[in-house]
């Protein structure tokens, strides 16, 4: 199995109301609890979905929230709360 994150791009962004949603460009789906993220899950909707892929959809920007997400961190289930939460 190749673990490699040659595939970890997004290609598709959206939410529900409990979750972000990835596809990947490889056809997988993730899907990660909103909470998870307290800049968005505090943005309103509107401005949750105005976000931009970059990097050839490695990296997710919000520019009206300046917010960034890392595709292969979040596959690798790293998000704003757990940095935030870790200590030296």
């Amino acid at each position: 199995m190749d673990f490699s994150f040659n595939n970890a791009k997004a290609q598709k962004v959206w939410f529900d109301s409990e979750n972000l949603w990835l596809l990947l460009i490889d056809g997988r789906q993730l899907s990660l609890p909103l909470i998870y993220f307290p800049t968005l899950f505090n943005a309103k909707p509107e401005d949750r979905d105005t976000c931009q892929l970059s990097g050839g959809g490695i990296g997710i920007h919000w520019d009206n929230l300046d917010e960034d997400l890392y595709v292969p961190n979040l596959l690798l289930g790293i998000t704003e709360i757990n940095r935030k939460n870790k200590t030296a």
